[in-house]
């Protein structure tokens, strides 16, 4: 059973928006090691609720968390080499390596992939019948394991994408599944064992977390990827040829920002069979992710109840046709199974009076990101003396630029404008933004840490429609001051956003 969470959606509060691989880490990017429970820390003694984090499955190409061969999945390298260390799995020479600040994703993962290994190894030889028994429940209680570490391990044979795997595994002959699994059945039993360890790591810095009075709020991305455990052990449920490629993909239409729209090519739901389903792979996917997360962001919430969509063999998104999607019988279904929707809509985009009547429906607090409040003459939802409590308001969100480098950016009469609803000069504009979102009606507000610390465009954790250089953010540990938890502390305690149950006391990160 889910344990019952530390702060609700509903109630006043703030928090900040931080990955863990932005954490500074010694082995290439954060994980949920050390810096994360002291990371936990940090926003108990600067007066915060809550810790948003994006997607914590594996990440897929260009290390995106929303581009995953697994909704279901813990990332393996958020695993922390430090806590396996801990526990007796790797030796200290595993650990006293350092990568350089600027090791890539890339240099990271294989630093880090020989070290998992090296613990499987260990545990093989430790063979603890408490291992055995956390395995055997894990397995138990999450059908996708077996599913995910076959997958990986016949990735690991079989380079690319899932539909270069034999005829048999691709068309998941039943035969032919049997034979890999015993063929690969070291490899399938390290992929379980990462997956233990990961839930036993998370465990503890949830705990942790609550220790301090921290919720933590998760993501969910609205699509998968087509190279996924997800597609391959569910081919009936997206719309693939048979050969296992995409027939129609995902993406949104031309509008203000693209004349040529945006082309995903995420594969898509086939929603009539998830219905007669029961929605049993959606109620799955949030099951799992609430058991690590107190609440979750639901990603391009608008495609609950239509989405966009195009043709595979389509260049661009300019010609598609809108789906209706049974979003009111998905979330009552999620709320008969799940007992609550602790949920926040990203309903950011074009809104249609059916896309309200679906988010008023679930009744879930929607999102206004204040960037937006100031493109044009005249008002608009995103402005802050128009929003309605039930909203999250964010300072800026992963896909937006940072408030200094933004502000940096605009033009004249967009600055001015900014300017003149502030009642500021612009000259600390993150911080009069971020005061902004604080004293709005808004239940919640979140502010981005690269917002908190003032940083630049450098510090953007990724650019929509690129594919280099993004979630490459890392936090610089020394600017996290008792200085600014005491101001931090301030902007909270002043707008009522300070958890009656946090006296903590400002002190630097470490």
């Amino acid at each position: 059973m889910r344990p019952p969470p530390t702060a609700e959606l509903h109630e006043r509060a703030s928090g900040v928006l931080l990955h863990p691989t932005s954490l500074p880490g010694q082995h290439g990017f954060g994980d949920l090691g050390p810096a994360a429970r002291a990371f936990a820390d940090y926003l108990a003694a600067a007066g915060q609720t809550w810790w948003q984090m994006l997607p914590v499955v594996p990440p897929g190409f260009s290390g995106s968390p929303y581009d995953s061969p697994s909704s279901f999945a813990g990332s393996p390298w958020l695993v922390s080499l430090h806590d396996l260390r801990a526990e007796g799995l790797l030796e200290a020479a595993d650990v006293e390596p350092v990568l350089p600040p600027g090791a890539s994703f890339g240099d990271a993962q294989r630093f880090r992939e020989p070290r998992l290994r090296r613990a499987f190894a260990a545990s093989k030889v430790r063979a603890a019948s408490s291992d055995r028994e956390e395995l055997e429940e894990l397995r138990a209680s999450n059908p996708w394991l077996g599913e995910w570490a076959l997958f990986s391990a016949l990735r690991s044979r079989h380079a690319g994408s899932w539909l270069g795997f034999p005829e048999a595994l691709r068309r998941r002959d039943p035969g032919a599944l049997v034979r890999a699994r015993q063929e690969l059945a070291d490899e399938v039993l390290f992929h379980e064992h990462v997956q233990l360890w990961f839930r036993r790591q998370w465990r503890l810095l949830r705990d942790h977390c609550r220790s301090r009075n921290v919720a933590l709020l998760g993501d969910v991305p609205m699509f998968v990827a087509h190279d996924s455990a997800d597609v391959w052990s569910h081919p009936e449920a997206f719309f693939l040829d048979d050969a296992g490629r995409s027939t129609v993909v995902a993406g949104v239409p031309p509008d203000a920002f693209s004349e040529t729209g945006q082309l995903w090519g995420n594969p898509l739901y086939r929603w009539d069979h998830m219905q007669a389903r029961g929605f049993d792979w959606w109620v799955d996917r949030l099951r799992v992710t609430l058991e690590r997360f107190d609440a979750v962001r639901l990603d391009h919430f608008i495609a609950f109840r239509r989405y966009w969509e195009i043709s595979a063999t389509s260049d661009d998104a300019r010609v598609g046709r809108f789906v209706h999607v049974p979003g009111e019988a998905l979330f009552d279904r999620v709320r008969q199974a799940l007992g609550g929707l602790p949920f926040l809509a990203e309903d950011l985009g074009v809104l249609t009076p059916e896309i309200h009547a679906l988010r008023d429906h679930v009744g879930l607090p929607g999102m206004r990101v204040l960037q937006f409040a100031f493109g044009d003459e005249g008002p608009n939802d995103y402005q802050p003396h128009r929003y309605p409590r039930n909203t999250a308001v964010y300072t800026g969100t992963h896909d937006n630029d940072t408030s200094a480098g933004w502000f940096g950016r605009a033009s004249d009469a967009e600055r001015a404008r900014v300017r003149s609803y502030l009642g500021t000069s612009g000259t600390e504009i993150h911080w009069e933004l971020m005061r902004a979102a604080a004293a709005s009606v808004a239940n919640l507000a979140i502010f981005p840490i690269q917002d908190a610390l003032g940083l630049g465009s450098e510090a953007r954790m990724n650019t929509p429609g690129t594919v280099e250089g993004n979630w490459a953010f890392r936090l610089p540990a020394e600017r996290l001051t008792p200085e600014l938890a005491a101001r931090l502390r301030s902007l909270a305690g002043l707008y009522e956003r300070t958890p009656r149950w946090n006296d903590g006391n400002p002190r630097a990160f470490c």
